[in-house]
């Protein structure tokens, strides 16, 4: 399998990254580059690259009454080769390590190829919102 590398945003250039993924993948939620530089003082986020190629981006919510969040996001054209769920493990041990007792994710309706990594992995859904006009959210935890 190909070399991915790995990174904790921490400047302009890999923020904007992590936020192209996640405004690409989740477009019902855009998020400025203001947004991003937030969220990454209270999320665990990384950007995935194969060489100097964007491939993906994962936010891991810290715990929260012993829950944390992991989220692993691919951009289409690399899907299918690994890559969210070497991020998605990643993530998972990150979690873990900040003491998680259980994991849960959140995915959009409108992205079948993110439920369907989810169910493959062993996520049930657990709950289901609408935040727009047939915007459904699902949350689903690791059994």
């Amino acid at each position: 399998m190909p070399n991915l590398r790995f990174v904790e945003p921490a400047d302009d250039a890999s923020l904007e990254d992590w936020r192209h993924v996640h405004n690409e993948i989740i477009p019902a939620d855009p998020l400025s580059l203001d947004d991003v530089r937030e969220r990454v003082l209270r999320n665990r986020l990384e950007v995935a690259y194969l060489g100097d190629v964007l491939v993906g981006c994962s936010t891991v919510r810290p715990p929260a009454d012993g829950t944390a969040t992991v989220i692993a996001r691919i951009l289409p054209a690399h899907r299918g080769q690994g890559f969210g769920g070497r991020l998605y493990e990643r993530g998972l041990e990150q979690a873990r390590g900040l003491g998680a007792e259980t994991i849960e994710t959140i995915v959009l309706g409108t992205n079948p190829d993110g439920l369907a990594f989810a169910h493959k992995r062993g996520f049930v859904e657990v709950e289901r919102y609408v935040a727009g006009v047939d915007e459904i959210w699902h949350t689903l935890r690791l059994s």
